[in-house]
């Protein structure tokens, strides 16, 4: 599969939760840092993704906001 998103971020699925209407998705990357995303529940069940999926986590963003103390 070929995407214009420029992050791709390989990792296992570590946690799905369904709520009524959207679901979250922890994806543990290879350096042990957690992405979550939250997707629409029906995507999440069309996917059938379940803890040890390998995934690609794919991040598109107009903006990046950046803060330091």
């Amino acid at each position: 599969m070929r995407l214009s998103a420029r992050n791709q971020l390989d990792g296992v699925i570590t946690q799905v939760d369904h709520g009524a209407v959207m679901s979250t998705v922890v994806i543990r990357l290879p350096g042990g840092q957690d992405v979550t995303a939250a997707i629409t529940k029906d995507s999440a069940e069309a996917l059938e993704l379940q803890e040890g999926d390998q995934v690609k986590a794919i991040i598109k963003s107009t903006e990046v906001m950046v803060a330091k103390d």
